[in-house]
């Protein structure tokens, strides 16, 4: 696995980079109380997509036993709070539930 200081010497415009961020917050209802987790892993991500990579990040949110419980479920993604800046610019989100679909030909 390569550092991302190793990435951005050999290059990653136009390559996409997986980013695997440990981003379960501490939650109140829905609304996330300490978004420490979130902001530590921008720089990273800023720095990857301004060198031009276009940036895929996973994460899981908690740990169920046995079976998917909709309580750790990242859909919707839970709402940042009031004092949160962390995340300013727009991002896609796909469900992990969403079926792999193959590629289409071409």
């Amino acid at each position: 696995m390569k550092t991302i200081d190793e990435l951005l010497a050999d290059g990653v415009d136009g390559k996409r980079v997986f980013v695997r961020a440990d981003l379960n917050v501490p939650l109140d209802g829905g609304t996330i109380t300490d978004d420490g987790r979130i902001r530590a892993v921008l720089p990273t991500v800023k720095a990857l997509a301004d060198a031009g990579a276009k940036v895929v990040v996973a994460s899981h949110l908690g740990r169920p036993k046995g079976a998917p419980d909709p309580a750790f479920s990242l859909a919707p993604p839970p709402r940042a709070s009031a004092n949160s800046s962390a995340v300013t610019s727009p991002s896609r989100r796909t469900p992990s539930a969403s079926p792999r679909r193959p590629p289409s030909p071409a």
